[in-house]
């Protein structure tokens, strides 16, 4: 029997006028949405303000019927509510949020200030790598502005070279328009150069107070003048110079997270009744959208956190039609095949997305590698059911249990993952198709007709009525289409590879991968 649903009201009524993030939780301490807001108590007191609730849609009908609880982060300003809100979504992957739920990140500034001529580049990720960071900065748009003001106020080089030398100057028109100081054929000396650079460091640093003052007195002169188009401009750009320079460290400083690696294998092993630390974890995916691409994945959480470096993608060779089992066997046994002849480290635990089937397939190919000691489970997502080997009933966790949100993060990051894969190989597939060598057929139509049909093989199955059926392709496309296909037919056995703009003779391979794959 549910329990009834508690009254948030008083909550929301003591919120503070601050900004911050807020999450709302369900009835299993989930949480399932993450926002920010300038003022915290006017934004979540509106959605339970009952006009609101009667005229919002109905996704927004379910998130509010869903609220049994919530949490209030406060920080200093919007900008910062703004990391926080993309930092919390990463972290819990909550159902009725749709940004930030991939991997990307909030733009850096770097520049090593030990390359003979340093530059300023943008990064997402941050690494030990000898640079100086700014930022994260919020305001992609602003940063970008910004940054190219920047480089034309101190004269900061923009080619690409580590060393840029005389045939980069000749083909470089930046030091004709005076944006660059040319040290490229020393123009300037390495000294003077990095005086700029540190200088614009300082600027970036939050020293831009006479610039600042510098722009609004020309603003000001170009609203005396009646020139108000570049009054616009002018106070655009002030804009951008004062969301990027702000003091960056109230942007870095740590906020108070939500994950515990430590904490959370150690309650998953107490759960597991494991008897040794779970240090490695490896999570198997599998993503079979159709029968075009059958693709897995395989990802790696070192110590509780993602070891990226050990994520592996994997294309189905052996398996006909959508057979997730068939799949998940085929995987599991090509990775632990390799672990045993390349003497790899073995996980700790591994997770297969999926129930009792994909589990019994994963351990039916680990016994016959010799390695049914390792311990595997499988987790349903659904109701978010362990299934282990030998237990007819499922473990069911605590859903407000480190153990289960860790094993979801690893999960989701195994979807991702797959699915990334999965997306990647169709864009591939599709600016490769035979298509391309069709008259008539551009690439918007290219990309209606592989969306309607789902693969070349059933499109030169089709009619010239059936293809006419699709809204924006007529009756002499469609013939021209027909014959196209009958021609390939008469021409050579060479359909299926250019299908898959792959090379027969190498059917597995990859074109684009994270790691050389386990193929």
């Amino acid at each position: 029997m549910i329990a009834e649903r508690p009254d948030v009201l008083p909550k929301v009524r003591d919120l503070p006028h601050k900004p911050g993030v807020y999450l709302f939780k369900d009835r299993f301490n989930r949480v399932i949405y993450v926002g920010k807001a300038r003022d915290l108590h006017k934004r979540v007191s509106q959605y339970f303000h009952p006009s609101r609730q009667q005229r919002s849609d109905r996704k927004t009908q379910a998130l509010l019927e869903s609220i049994w609880d919530l949490e209030v982060h406060t920080v200093k300003s919007e900008p910062e509510s703004l990391l926080l809100e993309g930092k919390l979504i990463k972290e819990y992957r909550p159902r009725y949020n749709i940004s930030f739920r991939d991997d990307k990140r909030f733009l850096l500034v770097k520049v090593n200030l030990n390359d003979p001529f340093p530059r300023f580049q943008l990064s997402r990720i941050r690494k030990e790598d000898g640079s100086r960071y700014f930022g994260p900065f919020p305001h992609s748009g602003s940063l970008r502005k910004t940054l190219t003001l920047l480089r034309r106020k101190f004269h900061i080089r923009t080619c690409r070279p580590e060393i840029p030398g005389e045939i980069d100057y000749r083909h470089c028109l930046q030091h004709i328009i005076k944006n660059c100081s040319a040290p490229c054929v020393n123009k300037i000396t390495r000294a003077g150069y990095l005086t700029q650079v540190k200088l614009a460091c300082d600027f970036l640093d939050g020293a831009s107070g006479e610039m600042l003052a510098e722009f609004k007195a020309e603003m000001e002169k170009a609203a005396e003048r009646l020139d108000f188009e570049r009054a616009a401009e002018i106070r655009n750009l002030l804009d951008d110079l004062r969301k990027t320079t702000q003091p960056t460290k109230r942007f870095a400083r740590q906020f108070v997270t939500t994950v515990k690696p430590a904490e959370d294998m150690a309650t998953l092993q107490e759960a597991l009744g494991l008897a040794e630390p779970l240090r490695i974890i490896e999570c198997f995916d599998i993503s079979n959208i159709s029968t075009t691409h059958k693709v897995a994945s395989m990802v790696c959480f070192r110590e509780g956190k993602p070891d990226r470096e050990n994520y592996r993608r994997y294309r189905i060779k052996t398996v006909e039609g959508q057979d997730d089992f068939a799949s998940m066997a085929e995987v599991v046994r090509r990775r632990y095949a390799r672990v045993l002849n390349e003497g790899i480290r073995r996980p700790s635990l591994i997770v297969v997305d999926g129930g009792k089937g994909q589990l019994s397939s994963a351990c039916h190919e680990l016994e016959a590698l010799g390695l049914s000691d390792l311990p595997i489970i499988g987790l349903a997502k659904e109701r978010e059911e362990i299934f282990r080997p030998g237990q007819r009933e499922p473990l069911v966790i605590d859903h407000s249990s480190g153990a289960i949100r860790l094993l979801q993060r690893i999960r989701d990051e195994a979807h991702r993952v797959a699915n990334g894969y999965h997306q990647l190989l169709m864009k591939q597939r599709v600016n490769e198709s035979i298509l391309d060598d069709c008259p008539g057929v551009s690439e918007n139509r290219k990309k209606l007709l592989l969306r309607h049909f789902g693969s070349i093989e059933r499109l030169r199955q089709a009619t010239v009525e059936e293809i006419c059926a699709i809204d924006g392709v007529g009756p002499k496309l469609a013939e021209t289409l027909v014959e196209f296909f009958a021609k390939l037919k008469r021409r050579g056995p060479q359909i299926e590879a250019e299908e898959a703009g792959l090379d027969e003779s190498e059917p597995g391979q990859v074109t684009y991968q994270l790691k050389p794959a386990d193929h």
